[in-house]
């Protein structure tokens, strides 16, 4: 079938692309790890951190303002606990501060 005129959903090129369908369960794991965590961070700053990728046994959010960083890296040793109690084991976790543009 031509695919030119036959226009595809997300869910069904991930489903017969196994290289997107990768990068989907990726980006699950992250969106997971992060709801995993989220109300340990505080209500206001919640709009400030996304979920970044993870590789290499380590993951990293993103976030917005390094004052929101400095925030968040005082709490890293509770998100560590939490990810560890749900099942992520030892993830290293990094912060990377996003440049206001």
């Amino acid at each position: 079938m031509n695919r030119r005129f036959h226009p595809v959903t997300l869910q069904q090129a991930a489903e017969e692309s196994p290289t997107l369908a990768g990068l989907m369960a990726r980006v699950r794991d992250a969106e997971e790890r992060l709801q995993a965590i989220r109300d340990l961070i505080p209500p206001e700053m919640r709009a400030a951190v996304q979920a970044g990728p993870v590789e290499n046994g380590s993951w990293c959010l993103l976030v917005h303002g390094s004052a929101a960083a400095a925030k968040l890296r005082q709490l890293l040793p509770a998100l560590q606990l939490r990810l560890k109690s749900r099942g992520w084991g030892d993830t290293a976790l990094r912060l990377k501060v996003l440049a206001r543009r």
